[in-house]
């Protein structure tokens, strides 16, 4: 039995296939000519023109009450800006005059407790005891012989968000510990009196950070941090050049960049430390 090779088709091509690989521009073309025949490409143009215009419209509209209201509160922004800082330097003013009222109330009783005292060998012994012990304590200004140990920060200082880290945005700064170690450092080499800055170490002051400034006593400091120290040059200088401090603070300096250097001072001058209030008290011999 035979078949006619008019009935069948070797290996016929899908209509849709064929369609895909021949006709795929046609439909649009079409399309559009039809639309040009009916007159409905200008219509869409115009149409499609009449939103963008619209939509620009409302987009300059959006921005322009934007800008408005912008420009509208830097006024307020800078006004509350200058009374905020004309506050802070009023708060400040107030304490520096807080602070003259102490130190000139703690001079008088100081010299009412001389008068008093030195009238008597007794009084005069104790009057000596107790300028021993105030010297411990700091609360007397000094000057003499010493050391200076100064940390800088590099050029580019970040805004620290933690303190326990030594690199915030790529860039190293001085931690409160590395301050810590310093005068501990020098305390342990015989230093009789330190500061850092400004602020006299005492018994109960601090040295720590808050976000990114540097508190001594909660008094602010600021790069370069100066640790003054009167004591014997010569072996407190030794103590402090083999201590974990130094060693600590030179890989710091060659790592990142930190400042360190430590100089002689023939004539340091400290302050007093801030008098503290005194808690609790009983005369010597009673219950």
């Amino acid at each position: 039995m035979t078949r006619t090779e008019s009935g069948v088709r070797r290996n016929p091509v899908p209509s849709l296939l064929q369609s895909l690989m021949n006709d795929h521009l046609d439909p649009g073309y079409e399309g559009a000519a039809e639309d040009r025949e009916h007159g409905h490409s200008r219509q869409t143009r115009v149409g499609r023109q009449v939103w963008i215009a619209i939509g620009a419209l409302l987009v300059g509209l959006v921005l322009s009450v934007a800008y408005r209201q912008a420009t509208e509160r830097i006024p307020g922004t800078e006004q509350v800006r200058s009374e905020l800082l004309s506050k802070v330097q009023d708060a400040q003013d107030r304490a520096g005059a807080l602070a003259a009222t102490r130190d000139t109330l703690t001079a008088q009783a100081d010299d009412a407790r001389a008068t008093a005292l030195a009238g008597d060998a007794r009084g005069a012994a104790l009057l000596d005891e107790l300028h021993g012990l105030e010297g411990d304590a700091g609360v007397e200004t000094v000057h003499g012989p010493g050391l200076t140990v100064t940390l800088t920060d590099p050029a580019a200082k970040p805004n620290l968000s933690d303190s326990s880290q030594r690199s915030v945005g790529g860039k190293a700064v001085v931690l409160d510990r590395d301050l810590q170690s310093v005068v501990n450092s020098l305390w342990a080499g015989g230093a009789e009196a330190i500061a850092v800055g400004d602020v006299r170490i005492g018994p109960s002051v601090t040295i720590r950070q808050a976000g990114g400034a540097m508190l001594v006593d909660n008094q602010p400091v600021f790069s370069p941090y100066v640790v003054s120290a009167i004591g014997p040059q010569g072996p407190m200088q030794t103590g402090f050049v083999v201590s974990d401090a130094y060693l600590r603070m030179s890989s710091v300096a060659q790592l990142y960049g930190i400042g360190f250097a430590v100089a002689e001072a023939d004539d340091l001058q400290l302050p007093a430390a801030p008098a503290r209030e005194v808690r609790a008290a009983r005369e010597a011999g009673t219950r």
